[in-house]
């Protein structure tokens, strides 16, 4: 897909701050430094659109950007950041959870873990989360720059068996510096959007 006016729209804490448009929507989920905003800047060739923290957990809201009125990725607040007091995570949680239980515009979840790490406790409780849903989903094994490539698709193949043991769940390795792998990403996105 080719992007000419991706643009932020909103932040959102709950349902009557979300749009109005009906448009389908691309929803990350991950922990708070994974870089959920670095691959949406990555995938629509864009430098800062999505704002990128050098301070994980930063962003406390749900973040909504319209890419070209054809859908919106959503960013949602990563989780497993210590620093956040029990009270904002809990309030974080609940608006997360309205979203992802009662949006009817989720076409799909991209779920994105750090390839150089084993899945934690936090993304464990998440994949489940995503699989009781029901929802459509993808696992992204981001920040494959910081592996050899030769090592990725080996590395790939371990997080998807600790995760998605059966093997029924689309991982797929990405990095925003190396951009070899957004082509398979949008391929999806766009199976996902048109066909939804």
């Amino acid at each position: 897909m080719i992007v000419k006016n991706p643009m932020f729209q909103i932040s959102a804490v709950r349902p009557a701050q979300y749009p109005k448009n009906n448009l389908p929507e691309i929803v990350l989920v991950g922990k708070s430094n994974v870089g959920k905003s670095s691959f949406v800047n990555t995938m629509i060739n864009r430098k800062k659109l999505a704002r990128t923290s050098s301070e994980p957990g930063k962003t406390r809201q749900i973040n909504f950007y319209n890419i070209d009125d054809t859908f919106y990725f959503v960013d949602l607040p990563g989780y497993g950041y210590s620093k956040m007091s029990k009270t904002e995570q809990e309030k974080v949680g609940k608006f997360i959870e309205e979203y992802l239980l009662n949006r009817e515009q989720i076409a799909l979840i991209i779920f994105l873990i750090d390839i150089r790490h084993s899945p934690t406790e936090n993304d464990r409780l998440m994949y489940n989360y995503i699989i009781s849903s029901g929802l459509p989903f993808i696992i992204l094994a981001n920040k494959a720059d910081k592996i050899a490539v030769t090592k990725v698709d080996g590395v790939v193949k371990s997080l998807q068996k600790q995760l998605n043991p059966i093997g029924d769940i689309t991982t797929l390795p990405f990095s925003s510096e190396r951009k070899i792998y957004k082509d398979k990403v949008w391929s999806i996105i766009d199976n996902c959007i048109f066909n939804s």
